[in-house]
């Protein structure tokens, strides 16, 4: 991958984009420049930490019985690698073919996969990152299956065309050795046996291997003779085979759901064939044919009946059924039903020896959407608690967020509350995979990860010291009434399947304050207490947000319109309140006089809040619900920016009609307004609304919406009412004109929204149901002043939104401007502002405008649940090219102005302690007020596609950055580094961008990750410290960093997958067996498999390739087996040398001996007819 790091090349340099001030920038910005910045571009490097989550499409697993770590390939080519709770480790195939499967080399720290391109690699696991050291890639044949025999370094590849190769694992090349197919199979066999699907050796008998071919037709061959001692034949297909430790009987599963089993010298006819999901007929006929068995394993007990695991075999009558595991023990037999399909399943056995007794005591099974692992020593089979985090899946994710450096008392108190939600039922015993060990990191500040899903739920994680784990589960659609027949089902507003999915969330970590908003436009606001408590009436607020279309003829032309003017709306609820609530109002899923059966569906909200009481468990709960409701049939917008700010009690949301201010301590609507009417109405940036017909001329206030649009135009005009001056289309014009841009508008990552309606200026309605009196709602002040003021901000925006779709429309581009990010923050509402800041709400735009809100708020606790909140817009701040993605404030020195927030405390706690902790109630310390002439803060501005720093209060810009010119930044936000504060962005385009503060110096820019999956820009997020987060698969989460001071500690931090362990013994042969011959029978292979023996093999079949690995993997290497393989080959060539001489001087004896035997005859025959007296 290409990078691209801009560094110290750059330090101390300013880009003339960053650097540019205005020519009218005044002395105080110039003091600006000076502000000493400590984060420097050596500070920053990209890398990649750790992948959390369940592995994406797994196609094969293995699992190190001495070691206890379990490996599970997935065809994409990746490796995760598990260990004890918090030990995970994944790698990546370059090639990104799938595994088709893995042989660990046990207790060695290696682990052989085979993809699906045919080729091999040895993955050395002795080092933190495990790297590839040798690679073979066959050329002819393609692999279908291996077999590395248990401290052997022979690997035996079975192929597509039947034949078996030899490979040796030290030096990764390929024996002479070849078992072709047809010397295997009987030479009168007219027809290719298939594929190979299976290689064995003999549990106790090295010299002798079991091959089975697709066919049906299983083969022992004798390795040293090199011929088939015995052919088992069956008319199945075979799909796997399991011996008996013994050696003498093997197990087969076939295509037809039966099982075999095989007396080694007996190849005639099976022993035994069953069916065990199969239904025995009573006329001794042979049973129903099932489904095949895809695998079968046999494992053998000391103390009673061995265990038969197998997966598949169930009758076709069970249409429906979802995927089982069998397990047969004795006369038992116990189906156990899996939520997914099977992918693999292995037995986990107490020893790692074939030969002997294999007590097994677990079943770990691959599931394609998840890992079980189930308990055979407990009756029942009860499974193990899963510690990894692979439920992150369990609803698709459809939004994150990342906090670093919380609050240390956070986790504690989610655990304790998450801790009740567990299961019950699980296994007693301690998670049987428990290899590794943690690493050794010195970063220990505490991380939290936020996920929000399609079903509603919100799930919290400790990501501290690089593990992942489950804190706390919040189902959010508790709050509504679930459609329960297809009538109800059939009338859903925005979405057609999942209405409760979480679309942006705020979270407060002082607080604990939680703001949800999903996708059916509505938004949760949650406390967190540790008692339980039953609410009797959910608290709901409905509020009507609509856009019209203006007067205006054309889309170029320019219109007035007439601007709000400060007036006040009576507090006395017979004159600006709504009525009570009618009880029998109809719900969105009902069939009331709103429905579309009347008329348009007017004032409905798409979901239906509960209306049985609902019994709030410890953590999260529902403190108000927010429904945006249907407007004269169009449904309501989604809402697009959310922020909460517990000190203020506010909440405040957007979305493509406007935006809408909530008070969730006095449950009222304190502002709902549109984008248009934020902008000041002298100011040159103020967009007015455009439309190509004209329109009647509306009026609105703050109304009923129970009595439909209508009533609510003739009801509402209250004297003391808010008026506008516009028109709009006529509602037939208007409903053509949303099906026309239905049609045309789509979204890349989601469903297209139908609620696409045209702008104007803004009707304001609002509707409360609450079990308080409707005269305790106060009203709210509506200011707006005709000077340009400013503002500013500092908390993060956690939406995506794109400012721009090929697919809208050129009025849709110049009109719909959405709210898009939002803020809290303590600044100072106007240019010449020489007092203190005050609380505002920064408003940032799809169209590039930043907005200021300003707040006034009652004084003291004690008012402030009795006095109105007022709400003042003051008009633009600034104007950027692209939508506002984040915002925030600096002080002098440029360091981050907190949000001001609520410490937390316990709402269902005693008046005692809650008074308790209300006197600890603090706020962050408040920025310093500004001296006339003097700027005290930065308001740090970031949008698509550039950067700006304004002075405050005097909003003259300090300096800009262009970002990107041909793509766009997808994330950005403002984050603090160990030593400083920087912005992070992350560009559609795959770069990852920090630039310095307040002086936007690029410091990083790296080519990453191009953006090829919506899911990416959807759940990306940056974190303070160096940290960010994605979601890379539908079910994984990976973490990456960009200081410079966690790459460098990285190595320490990782977790270490190889521990010194040693091998068990060998199971003792006896006295008997040791004197008879009958233990397990050992075979040299080296003199089988070795060049001299067996020769060379084709260069052509297959080609070597040295891995990456480094010198410290081959040293880790060449430790363990390798090493020792090597060694042992030495002294064998000493051994064989010194043989060799022996050989040649045994020779000569023997060669003078035969000379001396000559002689001797010689001697023998000239005097044996000679008498003594002739000598």
């Amino acid at each position: 991958m290409k990078k691209f790091n801009i560094r110290k090349v750059l330090d101390g340099l300013t880009a003339v984009s960053s650097s540019s001030s205005s020519a009218s920038q005044t002395g105080a910005g110039k003091e600006n420049d000076a502000v000493p910045e400590s984060l420097q571009s050596e500070h920053f490097q990209l890398c990649k930490t750790v992948r959390h989550g369940f592995p994406h499409q797994p196609s094969s697993m293995a699992f190190d019985p001495v070691q206890k770590i379990l490996a599970v390939g997935t065809l994409t080519g990746a490796l995760r690698l598990f260990g004890r709770a918090g030990v995970e480790c994944y790698c990546q195939h370059e090639s990104g073919a799938g595994v088709i499967q893995l042989q660990f080399l046990i207790n060695e720290g290696a682990l052989v996969s085979a993809l699906a391109d045919d080729s091999i690699h040895l993955w050395n696991l002795r080092q933190k990152i495990p790297a590839i050291l040798h690679s073979l890639k066959f050329n002819r044949e393609r692999i279908t299956y291996c077999h590395l025999p248990f401290q052997s370094k022979w690997l035996y590849i079975g192929t597509e065309r039947g034949n078996i190769h030899i490979v040796n694992v030290e030096s990764f090349t390929l024996s002479g050795y070849v078992i072709m197919w047809n010397k295997a199979i009987e030479l009168s066999t007219k027809t290719h046996p298939g594929p190979v699907v299976h290689i064995s050796d003999n549990p106790m008998d090295e010299g002798k291997l079991l091959i089975g071919f697709e066919c049906g037709v299983v083969v022992l061959w004798d390795l040293k003779s090199k011929k088939a001692d015995y052919r088992y034949n069956y008319d199945e297909a075979i799909h796997s085979v399991a011996w008996h430790h013994e050696g003498k009987q093997f197990l087969c599963s076939h295509s037809d759901g039966t099982l075999t089993t095989w007396n080694i010298r007996t190849p005639a006819k099976p022993t035994q064939i069953i069916t065990p999901h199969g239904k025995q007929p009573k006329d001794g006929k042979k049973p129903e044919p099932c489904k095949p068995i895809l695998k079968v394993e046999y494992k053998t007990t000391r103390a009673g009946d061995p265990f038969m695991v197998l997966s598949g075999g169930l009758s076709y009558d069970t249409v429906g059924r979802r995927a089982c595991l069998t397990v047969m023990h004795g006369k038992s037999t116990a189906v156990l039903e899996m939520d997914f399909p099977i992918v693999d399943f292995l037995t986990l056995c107490e020893t790692p020896y074939p030969n002997d007794f294999q007590e097994p005591y677990a079943v770990v099974v691959l599931l394609e959407r998840d890992l079980v692992v189930i308990d055979l020593g407990q009756i029942g089979y009860p499974i193990f608690e899963n510690p990894y985090p692979l439920s992150i899946h369990e609803s698709p994710v459809t939004c994150c967020e990342y906090f670093a450096d919380c609050p240390a008392e956070l986790i504690p108190a989610l655990y304790s509350v998450g801790s009740r939600q567990k299961r019950q039922g699980y296994s007693k015993k301690d998670w049987p995979i428990s290899g590794g060990n943690w690493g050794q990191g010195t970063e220990s500040y505490p991380e939290i990860i936020i996920t929000g899903h399609a079903d509603g739920t919100i799930k919290f994680w400790d990501a501290s010291a690089l593990m992942l784990q489950v804190l706390y589960k919040l189902k959010t659609a508790k709050v509504f009434e679930r459609a329960r027949g297809k009538e109800e089902k059939a009338n859903a507003d925005i979405v057609d399947e999942d209405p409760f999915a979480i679309q942006t969330l705020c979270w407060c970590p002082e607080s604990r304050m939680l703001c949800v908003a999903g996708v059916s436009a509505h938004v949760i606001v949650y406390r967190f207490s540790k008692q339980e408590v039953a609410t009797a009436n959910v608290q709901l607020l409905e509020v009507r947000m609509q856009c019209e279309l203006s007067d205006v003829d054309s889309p170029d032309a320019t219109g007035e319109q007439t601007p709000t003017q400060a007036s006040s709306v009576p507090s006395s609820p017979q004159d600006g309140e709504p009525p009570a609530t009618d009880s029998t109002q109809p719900s969105a899923g009902g069939n009331g006089s709103n429905s579309s059966a009347d008329g348009p569906r007017d004032n409905i909200p798409c979901l239906q809040v509960r209306s049985s009481p609902l019994k709030q468990s410890p953590g999260y709960q529902v403190e108000l619900v927010v429904q945006l409701v249907w407007v004269s049939g169009e449904p309501p917008q989604q809402i697009t920016s959310l922020a909460i700010n517990s000190s203020y009690g506010l909440v405040v949301f957007g979305n493509s009609n406007g935006l809408a201010v909530v008070d969730y301590l006095q449950k009222t609507l304190l502002l709902n307004l549109g984008t248009s009417e934020l902008y000041s109405p002298s100011e040159p940036n103020q967009r007015q609304p455009c439309s190509p017909r004209k329109a009647r001329q509306p009026s609105g206030a703050l109304c009923d919406s129970n009595d439909g649009p209508n009533a609510a135009e003739e009801r509402c005009k209250s004297p003391n009412s808010v008026k506008y001056k516009s028109r709009r289309f006529s509602k037939t014009v208007a409903n053509d004109f949303a099906r026309m841009s239905r049609k045309i508008s789509s979204s890349n990552d989601q469903k297209p929204n139908p609620a696409w309606r045209s702008m104007s200026s803004r009707k304001r309605f609002y509707h409360t149901h609450s079990g308080a009196p409707t005269s305790t709602r106060k009203s709210v002040k509506l200011v707006f002043p005709t000077a340009n003021s400013d503002h500013n901000m500092n908390s993060k925006d956690v939406s995506f939104i794109r400012s721009r779709s090929s697919s809208m429309t050129s009025v849709d581009r110049e009109s719909r401007e959405a709210v898009c990010a939002l803020c809290f923050c303590e600044t100072f509402p106007k240019k010449s502002s020489d007092g203190a800041p005050s609380p505002c709400v920064l408003v940032g735009t799809t169209q590039g405008s930043v907005m200021l809100v300003a707040l006034s708020l009652p004084p003291g606790d004690d008012h402030r649940l009795m006095q109105p909140v007022g709400i003042s817009s003051c008009g633009t701040v600034a104007r950027l090219k692209g939508g506002i993605l984040t915002m925030a404030l600096l002080d002098a020195a440029g360091a981050v102005l907190p949000a001001s927030y609520e410490p937390w405390y316990d709402p269902n706690a005693s008046d005692e302690e809650k008074e308790k902790e209300k006197s600890r109630w603090r706020r962050p310390a408040s920025p310093p007020s500004s001296q006339e002439g003097h700027d005290s803060q930065f308001a740090v501005l970031c949008s698509e596609k550039q950067a700006k720093v304004l002075a405050m209060p005097s909003q003259t810009r300090v300096h800009k950055h262009n970002i990107t010119e041909s793509s766009f930044v997808l994330r950005a936000d403002v984050v603090q580094m160990g030593s400083g504060n920087c912005i992070a962005c992350f560009c559609a385009n795959g770069h990852i961008m920090t630039l310095s503060l307040p002086s936007l110096r690029p410091l990083l820019d790296v080519n990453y990750l191009p953006l090829t999956d919506m899911r990416i820009a959807r759940t990306f997020c940056f974190s303070n410290l160096g940290q960010a987060l994605y979601l890379t698969s539908p079910t994984e989460v990976q973490r990456i960093t960009y200081s410079q001071e966690t790459c460098d500690n990285l190595q320490e931090m990782l977790s270490e997958l190889f521990t010194p362990v040693e091998t068990p013994e060998a199971p003792n042969k006896g006295f008997f067996k040791g004197l008879f011959g009958g233990g397990a029978q050992s075979l040299d292979r080296e003199d089988l498999f070795g060049e001299t023996a067996s020769g060379k093999a084709s260069r052509s079949l297959a080609q070597h390739i040295p891995g990456p690995g480094n010198m410290e993997g081959m040293k880790g290497a060449a430790s363990g087996v390798v090493g020792d393989l090597a060694r042992a080959r030495v002294a064998l060539d000493e051994r064989g040398q010194k043989l060799g001489e022996l050989e040649e001087r045994t020779a000569a004896m023997m060669a003078s001996a035969e000379s001396f035997s000559k002689h001797a005859h010689d001697m023998m025959l000239k005097y044996k007819d000679k008498k003594w007296y002739q000598l």
